[in-house]
């Protein structure tokens, strides 16, 4: 199977977007550039487990795994080719 060819780039923007949103959820992007100006706020804390858990915080580490995972697929494959 080739679904590498298309996990790979777009978990890859998953992380890249994920990595955004959490860098602007816990602060460290200020409020004043983002795009999020009308409507539901970026920063609303929606869920918090354990005091540190939250949705972008879980999507972030989705996308990380997804394509950590893929890319260890594709190099054992490689591998025993």
């Amino acid at each position: 199977m080739r679904f590498h060819r298309y996990v790979l780039p777009l978990t890859f923007a998953g992380f890249v977007i994920a990595s955004y949103h959490v860098l602007l959820y816990y602060g460290i992007i200020p409020d004043s550039i983002t795009p999020c100006s009308q409507g539901v706020s970026c920063t609303t804390k929606q869920i918090e487990w354990l005091g540190f858990i939250t949705i972008p915080l879980m999507s972030w580490i989705s996308f990380l795994a997804l394509h950590l995972l893929s890319a260890a697929n594709l190099l054992l494959k490689e591998k025993n080719a």
